[in-house]
C-alpha cells in the first residue's frame, strides 16, 4: 500500500484532519525561507497533539546538523528530510533516520539514487531557486525502468487528480504532497486532501 506524507502543516486543525482522513505522515518545513514555514515551538504544539502511529518529518534546506538537532530536540520529530543540496558526505553516519530529497531536472539526475548512503530518497523537481513546493512535477516515466532497492518518495506536482497516474507510472513506496491540497501555502483544503488520499487508497 502506497503512503501518503502531507507536507507544509501550519496549524492543528490541518494537522488532526490530515490525520483523521489516513495520512500516515505529517511535514513540518523548519526552512525559514519558506512560505510554509514553521516555528520550531509551534511544531511541537501540534505533534504533542496527533495521534500515536504518525509518523512526523522535518523538512530541512541546507541546515547544519546542530541546527537539525536543536529543531529534534524541540520538536520531537521522527524522521528528518534533507530537501537541500545536501552531499552524499553529508548524509553518511547521520544521528537520525534521514531521507534526501532528489531535485530531478533531466532523467539522468535519478542516476543519484545510489550515491547517498541512505533507505528512502525523494524525487522532487527541479525549479530554479526553490527547493519544493512549487506545484511541478518531473517526468514520471523515468522511473519506471529505475532498478534500486531504496525506499522511492515521490513528489512534485501532485493532486488528487494525477496521483494515480503517477502511482500507476512509478509503483513509489509513497507519496508527498503539499500545494496540491492547499487552498494557499500552508493552509489545507479538507476536500482535497481527502480526494487525493481516497485517489491513493482506493484509486479513485
Amino acid at each position: 500500500m502506497t503512503r501518503i506524507k502531507i507536507c507544509g502543516i501550519t496549524n492543528i486543525q490541518d494537522a488532526l484532519l490530515a490525520s483523521k482522513l489516513g495520512a500516515d505522515a505529517l511535514g513540518f518545513i523548519f526552512y525559514p525561507e519558506s512560505k510554509r514555514y514553521i516555528e520550531p515551538d509551534r511544531a511541537s504544539e501540534i505533534i504533542s497533539s496527533l495521534q500515536p502511529f504518525i509518523t512526523t518529518v522535518g523538512v530541512f534546506v541546507n541546515q547544519s546538523l546542530d541546527e537539525i538537532n536543536s529543531v529534534r530536540d524541540i520538536t520531537g520529530i521522527g524522521l528528518v528530510q534533507l530537501h537541500g543540496d545536501e552531499s552524499p558526505e553529508f548524509c553518511t553516519g547521520l544521528p537520525f533516520n534521514a531521507v534526501k530529497a532528489l531535485r530531478i531536472k533531466e532523467r539522468s539526475d535519478i542516476a543519484q539514487v545510489e550515491l547517498y548512503p541512505l533507505e528512502a530518497i525523494l524525487f522532487d523537481k527541479y525549479s530554479e531557486g526553490a527547493y519544493g513546493g512549487t506545484g511541478e512535477s518531473f517526468t514520471w516515466d523515468w522511473l519506471q525502468d529505475l532498478k534500486t532497492t531504496k525506499s522511492i518518495i515521490l513528489s512534485g506536482g501532485l493532486t488528487p487528480e494525477n496521483v494515480g497516474e503517477a502511482i500507476s507510472k512509478a509503483s513509489p513506496y509513497a507519496v508527498d504532497v503539499s500545494s496540491g491540497v492547499e487552498d494557499s501555502p500552508g493552509k489545507k483544503n479538507a476536500e482535497k486532501m481527502r480526494q487525493f488520499i481516497e485517489a491513493v487508497r482506493f484509486g479513485n
